[in-house]
């Protein structure tokens, strides 16, 4: 049997941080946060580590030559048990998502398992991927949203896709290294991103938005700057991370977006936790 220490690292669980926020951003915009919206977020936790799990079971022999740690390799997890826990937890997040939001929310739930599914056993190693990712990412915001005024919830799913096409896009280099025009062109997207994020109807409300999409900017722009200025792995796996633990801080910008100001705080304060035990547990 596995120790809970390695199926840990076998689903980077501190990473899972950068979930709940999705859900709780899509139910703010769509007018939905209410009672249901943790068991949302917990049905999202779950599909996050399947995907996990199910992404190194498909990546056990390349991790086998390029990162022999890992947990599969290693030895430490065997692929079947990475393989069978990827299954229970997809299904235990659908059954989660379904007794919490009804059919509504198995609209959402079963193709956002499909889309997980899909990037790690076909879409990641191809042009698809990082938009592939970014529809994983962007199908949890509306998973908060079911229930309410889901087509509110449109633009703070975009915007978080947007993040995520850029932390898939660096992924793809974190072994090998990037050219320096790659972390360049990501920083651009994430200052759209930023600017978006902060953007607000009603200007009265516009204070908080903009700090946490300038903490989410300042925070995941700079790995991107020192990544472009040396794009050797190490860098680029820096950022990816920063892009990664820094996502809630974008998430608690859209959150506040909405009107949800102390939620949007609360949502924002898993970046910095999430960034300390990322130096435990590698959240890529």
């Amino acid at each position: 049997m596995p120790r809970l220490a390695d199926l840990a690292e076998l689903v980077r669980a501190p990473a899972a941080l950068s979930v709940p926020g999705d859900v709780v951003a899509g139910a703010a915009a769509a007018g939905t946060l209410g009672r249901r919206t943790p068991a949302l977020a917990a049905a999202s936790v779950l599909l996050y580590w399947a995907g996990m799990a199910a992404n190194d079971w498909a990546d056990r022999r390349l991790d086998a030559v390029e990162r022999p740690e890992r947990p599969i390799p290693s030895g430490r997890v065997a692929p079947g048990a990475a393989l069978g826990l990827a299954a229970g937890l997809t299904a235990a997040g659908v059954a989660l998502a379904a007794a919490a939001g009804g059919r509504r929310a198995v609209t959402v739930a079963v193709p956002l398992a499909a889309a997980v599914w899909g990037y790690d056993l076909a879409a990641k190693s191809t042009a698809a991927g990082p938009a592939v990712m970014a529809a994983c990412r962007g199908l949890d915001v509306l998973l908060g949203a079911t229930g309410g005024r889901a087509l509110r919830a449109v633009p703070a799913a975009v915007t978080v896709a947007a993040h995520t096409w850029t932390v898939t896009a660096l992924s793809r280099r974190e072994v090998t290294g990037a050219d320096a025009a790659l972390p360049l062109r990501t920083l651009a997207g994430t200052a759209l991103v930023a600017a978006g994020a902060a953007a607000r109807p009603r200007p009265e409300r516009a204070a908080l938005p903009a700090l946490l999409a300038g903490w989410y900017a300042a925070r995941y722009g700079a790995a991107q700057a020192r990544a472009a200025a040396d794009p050797r792995a190490g860098r680029v796996r820096a950022a990816v991370g920063a892009g990664i633990t820094g996502l809630p801080a974008l998430q608690g910008a859209l959150t506040a977006r909405a009107g949800a100001g102390l939620l949007g705080l609360a949502v924002a304060a898993a970046a910095p936790l999430g960034g300390r035990l990322a130096r435990r547990i590698s959240p890529t």
